[in-house]
């Protein structure tokens, strides 16, 4: 056996890679706050520190792509960046309606000028924003501007290829430090924009919207950010006489990615939204959760380090009502202790999976119209949603388990191995227009929707 002077150099020699391998914490969008206008799709290199940029489509049509970045510690780097941010948007708002998309990426990621999930996020907002011209266009409305905030913070704390897959758990830490800091400030803000716009507005006549994504450990921030307040959110939902109305959330969409969250977090979501059997036609979607059956990192690691870390905790059998199935369901909390939520099968009411062999590499992604065609159809599906239902959304299919009611607005949706990969895969062009319709299913206006049915309607016949 070797003795501890053995073993000395070894751990010195990797204490060494690790620090000289260590990830900058550092500001990566500096200036601001100026908005760098870019003729490229591909921000040219003068906007790549710009904290605001527009940036133009294939189409000719443009989008605002704002960054707002925080420390290890989940601070703001610079509140005059966060308010630059705001203020921007703020003002635009005041002179027409916006859709913005907030993205908080996970790990292994940052806000660096060529991190993959600033290009994948940018490719998002340029298919949205053909897409809003195009609608706009068929309702004879003003089109909404799109507008993106992308949230950073330090996603990777080790760049050395073996060593930075061990970074899993330090990661999630420094997440959940992260949802507790700032971003529940930033979300606000961008929240007030929404309703001040309402509050200004004709009745009816408002069409400002926010969704907020968040990806791997940027699912643990925005859950950690806005989990309770979607709790909230849900039990404040009776109308005249005390009548249940449509749930509301946080903005009108959040979307969580393969989140690194046990299911515990979400069990009071799932138990309140499952006690309730039955929701208007007029609801929408309020939160999407999508987990990869080939999520190892969370299907494997994660329950082995949450074991550990859970050890000495009591737990109990739980019993909840089901009023779809009219019957208790037992859920045990030592396994939503330490199960991942999106393999947490009792909570799970879809699932997704393509209707073809195809990869990604072989799947062509919609025109601008044919995506349109597509929203209104999964519109009118929505809205006939009921259990066991199955909505087409291209060449994929959503499918609702018989045991969850139609419309339930939460849900979470165990994803085929061949639509994501692993952890970090997520930019499968049938991913990205999928989530593209559930943004626009959730951030439709009531107006819009009835003239969707009413263009769904078959022709009559004589």
């Amino acid at each position: 056996m070797m003795n501890k002077q053995a073993w000395l150099p070894a751990i010195t020699a990797l204490a060494i890679l690790a620090l000289s391998g260590c990830s900058p914490l550092k500001e990566y969008r500096t200036v601001y706050p100026a908005v760098c206008v870019s003729a490229t799709q591909r921000p040219s290199p003068e906007c790549a520190a710009h904290a605001l940029q527009q940036l133009p489509t294939a189409k000719g049509n443009h989008y605002l792509l704002g960054f707002i970045e925080f420390d290890d510690q989940g601070q703001l780097w610079d509140r005059k960046q966060m308010a630059d941010v705001v203020d921007k948007l703020a003002g635009e708002a005041g002179k027409k309606d916006l859709l913005m998309v907030v993205f908080v990426h996970g790990w292994k990621h940052s806000a660096a000028p060529s991190d993959t999930n600033v290009q994948t996020f940018r490719k998002v907002l340029r298919e949205l924003t053909d897409a809003e011209v195009q609608i706009a266009k068929l309702m004879d409305t003003p089109a909404r501007e799109v507008v993106g905030v992308y949230l950073g913070w330090r996603g990777g704390s080790v760049t050395v290829p073996l060593l930075k897959e061990l970074t899993f758990w330090d990661r999630k830490n420094t997440a959940q430090k992260v949802g507790r800091g700032g971003v529940t400030e930033v979300l606000s803000r961008l929240e007030l924009i929404k309703r001040d716009k309402k509050s200004i507005s004709e009745a009816g006549h408002n069409r400002t919207r926010l969704v907020i994504v968040g990806h791997s450990f940027g699912g643990a921030v925005v859950h950690t950010a806005l989990g309770q307040i979607l709790e909230n959110r849900f039990v404040q939902t009776t109308g005249p006489a005390g009548t249940q109305s449509d749930i509301g959330g946080f903005g009108d969409l959040v979307v969580l990615i393969n989140p690194a969250l046990e299911a515990r977090q979400f069990s009071a979501l799932s138990d309140i939204s499952t006690e309730r059997g039955t929701y208007f036609p007029s609801q929408l979607p309020v939160m999407l959760e999508m987990t990869s059956e080939a999520d190892y990192a969370t299907r494997y690691a994660f329950p082995a380090g949450r074991w550990l870390s859970t050890l000495f905790e009591k737990t109990r059998e739980q019993q909840r009502f089901n009023a779809v199935t009219g019957k208790q369901e037992s859920i045990g909390e030592s396994d939503t202790n330490i199960t991942a939520v999106g393999h947490f099968k009792p909570y799970r009411t879809h699932r997704l999976y393509p209707l073809d062999s195809k990869k990604a590499a072989q799947s062509k992604e919609l025109s601008t119209m044919d995506s349109v065609r597509l929203f209104m159809q999964t519109s009118t599906d929505w809205a006939h949603d009921k259990k066991g239902s199955k909505i087409a959304f291209g060449n994929l299919m959503l499918e609702r388990t018989t045991t969850s009611a139609g419309r339930n607005p939460y849900l979470f949706a165990y994803v085929d191995k061949r639509l994501i990969t692993d952890h970090n895969d997520i930019d499968d062009p049938r991913i990205i227009e999928f989530i593209k319709q559930l943004i626009l299913i959730s951030t439709q206006s009531p107006e819009q929707a009835d003239t969707i049915r009413q263009l769904q309607k078959p022709a009559a016949t004589h």
